[in-house]
């Protein structure tokens, strides 16, 4: 395959609308912001990926982006690794993050789904690896007591075994109340996740870690700023009670920092910032050599391919950002995650649907 080489880029930005708004202590996500990404190649495969922007605001700057990034690889061949050093050559002085990290992440995603396609394989497969069903939790909003209880209960009756609420509510009281609440309607089976959404001072997670970690929670996510890698150290080195951390660590190189200081016990990965597929492969040999648990965070069609083949392999996140525009070809049942034998990452686009949301 090393003889296909790429033609060209289309990147189209999409605003769609979500289930329910992404709530958390320092902000709210109202909608899902999206590039959809496709790759052409001269085999007549199209590599299919998108990136999350988080806010509309970023939606045209990262369109953009890999709108001037075409003209690099056009012509390259469809190598993923040599793409990857060829950005990091033409981004070393600048800095290959934030918008820059997203753009080339997303085409790394399109690189990696076009080679399993150009091979007929499902990327797992591609990757070495087998389609298997993948243990995942369902994640909620900071929904306030109701809607979360509401939540937690049909997830459950769903057969998740796990689910995640955010946190961080004006008062410790309220924090306790949302995880009592769902506790009485979800039982002692199901583990109970939350995330603060990096909230908190250091010396008030601690505070409320000891609280929660009575209620027995299954894990912490980010209780502090996440760029304070000694601070989530002191958390964890306080608490009895697992430390995650990760969502944001834009690059393998950010992720072996906050494990050589002890961050965190768990690390939950985003394939978009750490660096596409590319990027996770390297972050997936960083938590194996540290024996850390190793989730996924959001991007749930590709993460499934990739955290199948990582060996510290945990829990997939299901939050299902990018629903109303693509075909419903990965499965949830029983608590589990199936995707089956569809060559590539299986992302299909509503085309009627993209046009609809279009920006």
């Amino acid at each position: 395959m090393t003889d296909i080489r790429i033609k060209g880029l289309r990147a189209r930005a999409v605003n769609v609308p979500l289930e329910y708004p992404v709530k958390t202590a320092v902000g709210t996500v109202a909608t899902s912001p999206l590039v959809l990404i496709d790759l052409y190649t001269d085999a007549d495969v199209v590599g299919t990926a998108y990136v999350f922007t988080y806010t509309p605001l970023a939606l045209k700057p990262v369109q953009r982006m890999l709108e001037e990034l075409a003209p690099v690889i056009e012509g390259q061949p469809l190598a993923p690794f040599h793409i990857d050093q060829l950005f990091q050559s033409k981004f070393r002085l600048i800095g290959n993050t934030g918008i820059v990290k997203i753009a080339t992440a997303g085409i790394d995603m399109a690189i990696w789904d076009a080679k399993a396609k150009a091979a007929k394989l499902p990327l797992v497969e591609l990757l070495g690896g087998v389609a298997k069903p993948l243990p995942s939790y369902d994640s909620h909003s900071m929904d306030g007591v109701e809607l979360a209880t509401q939540r937690a209960k049909r997830a459950a009756e769903q057969g998740y075994s796990a689910i995640k609420t955010k946190i961080g509510y004006a008062t410790l009281a309220e924090d306790l109340e949302v995880v009592r609440s769902i506790r009485n309607a979800v039982g002692d089976d199901v583990q109970i996740m939350v995330d603060f959404n990096q909230s908190q001072t250091v010396p008030e997670a601690i505070r409320r870690g000891r609280a929660l970690e009575q209620e027995g929670v299954a894990w912490i996510e980010e209780p502090t700023v996440q760029y304070d890698y000694k601070g989530h150290a002191r958390v964890r080195e306080a608490l009895n009670v697992p430390i995650q951390m990760g969502e944001n660590w834009f690059g393998p190189e950010e992720m072996s920092l906050a494990l050589s200081v002890g961050a965190c016990d768990l690390a939950m990965v985003d394939l978009m910032k750490i660096g596409g597929v590319t990027g996770w492969l390297r972050a997936s040999a960083l938590a194996d050599d540290a024996r850390t648990p190793l989730s996924s965070h959001i991007f749930q069609e590709f993460s499934a391919h990739v955290l199948a083949v990582s060996p510290t392999c945990h829990w997939l996140e299901r939050m299902d950002m990018a629903g109303p525009v693509l075909e419903p070809l990965l499965k949830f049942k029983d608590g589990n995650a199936h995707f089956g034998d569809v060559p590539g990452a299986g992302i299909v686009w509503r085309e009627k649907e993209v046009e609809r949301y279009k920006v």
